[in-house]
């Protein structure tokens, strides 16, 4: 089983790590490659191109002239740790023993623009490239052509060794869109995550975000293996509704006052 999460536009690379083991993204050529492409845009292209503020431009044109194709604990840190966004506090990383950054590193995929996919240990430098950026090279106008089976020919690679091909989708659709389910070969399961408000359930994204982080961690945790098991899910006060699921999308509800 893998569980597939997007990554997050807030990064964190001054706290304390919580581990020391990591690991070198596997597309590190197609990562520079996009680098060459992007590191000859001015602030005011990158602003356009990636709607960006001016300051997050300025920023961001920096880290792409600083970046390096060789990854070390001095310029990088694990994707894992450096990515803070909501579903990264859903994980709460922070609670996690090396056992289970050791099996994180099994189960867990991140979908990133600008790696392909990175595993939770890999290193990654300070970057922003959302997967929906219509980025042109020479492999096409957007990075979905640029990238195309690559992702899910790695993904089904990755399959290979687990016991059953099942994909938990817990990435959002612009990250999962990057994913060709027939390359993938894969059963794929996407939970679904509803909170109540003025007494009618929806999506909420934010809660929504947090919630799929805190799935993420608790079948990391607890050692997942079926999908029958994903049901018993009952984190930040979710419970799986029978009646609102099928069979490849369990839906998970909250109540207002559990919020």
């Amino acid at each position: 089983m893998l569980i597939l999460i997007s990554p997050a536009k807030t990064l964190d690379f001054e706290s304390e790590l919580k581990t020391q083991k990591f690991s070198t993204p596997r597309f590190v050529k197609e990562s520079s490659e996009l680098v060459g492409s992007l590191v000859r845009k001015s602030p005011a292209e990158l602003e356009k191109l990636m709607h960006l503020s001016p300051a997050l431009a300025d920023l961001n044109a920096m880290r792409y002239q600083d970046w390096e194709p060789d990854f070390t604990t001095d310029n990088s840190r694990q994707a894992l740790l450096a990515f803070k966004g909501d579903v990264y506090v859903g994980m709460d990383v922070d609670c996690f023993s090396e056992r289970d950054f050791t099996r994180s590193q099994k189960t867990l995929r991140i979908l990133s623009g600008l790696h392909g996919v990175l595993r939770p240990l890999d290193l990654i430098q300070p970057y922003r490239l959302e997967m929906g950026t219509k980025l042109s090279t020479a492999r096409g106008e957007s990075l979905y052509e640029f990238w195309g089976d690559r992702i899910s020919e790695r993904l089904s690679a990755d399959l290979a060794s687990h016991r059953s091909r099942v994909v938990v989708n817990l990435a959002s659709k612009e990250y999962f869109s990057a994913v060709n389910k027939e390359v993938l070969n894969a059963r794929v399961v996407s939970p679904q995550f509803l909170d109540e408000k003025n007494g009618k359930f929806k999506i909420i994204s934010f809660y929504a975000k947090q919630a799929r982080g805190a799935m993420a961690s608790w079948l990391i945790r607890n050692r997942v293996e079926s999908v029958s098991s994903i049901n018993k899910f009952d984190g930040m006060g979710y419970s799986y509704c029978d009646e609102r699921s099928n069979p490849d999308e369990p839906v998970f509800i909250r109540k207002e006052a559990a919020v």
